[in-house]
């Protein structure tokens, strides 16, 4: 695509991220991921389209992708606090880390002004103390199986 086309589209960028978070939580991975590579294309330089394709691989318990593309994003983006908050998310899946990704997302939530990466912080850390912090948590046995599905 020339240049000219690609500036005739770059305002739809945030547009194109809304989408891919839409398509996810339909549960439509292949045009989520679609959208979301569309955006890269779009912006190479952007961190969203890589914290879609993170989503996407958390929404599938696809904890140890997710945690590299959030950690590459923070790499790129040490204050990307929503980036800072997923991958304290993956965290709390993995009870070894738990403790580390609380850590995390209280970091994140303490030093963001964005009001909508607050709330998934603080919805995740009662999550994890109302559910995750269960000795039988129906969440690990999903992980688990999924776990020894990728082995």
């Amino acid at each position: 695509m020339s240049d000219n086309r690609l500036e005739e589209f770059i305002d739809d960028f945030s547009l194109l991220i809304e989408a891919g978070f839409v398509a996810v939580k339909q549960l439509d991975e292949i045009n989520a991921s679609r959208i979301f590579y569309a955006a890269q294309a779009m912006s190479p330089n952007s961190t969203a389209p890589q914290i879609g394709l993170g989503y996407i691989a958390l929404n599938k318990l696809e904890l140890k992708e997710a945690e590299r593309i959030f950690e590459g994003v923070l790499k790129n983006e040490p204050e990307n606090y929503l980036a800072q908050t997923f991958l304290g998310i993956c965290q709390l899946l993995n009870k070894k880390k738990r403790a580390e990704g609380e850590k995390l997302i209280r970091t994140a939530s303490s030093k963001t002004d964005d009001p909508t990466v607050k709330a998934l912080g603080s919805l995740s850390l009662e999550w994890a103390e109302k559910d995750l912090a269960k000795k039988e948590s129906p969440f690990f046995a999903a992980i688990e199986e999924k776990q020894g599905e990728e082995k």
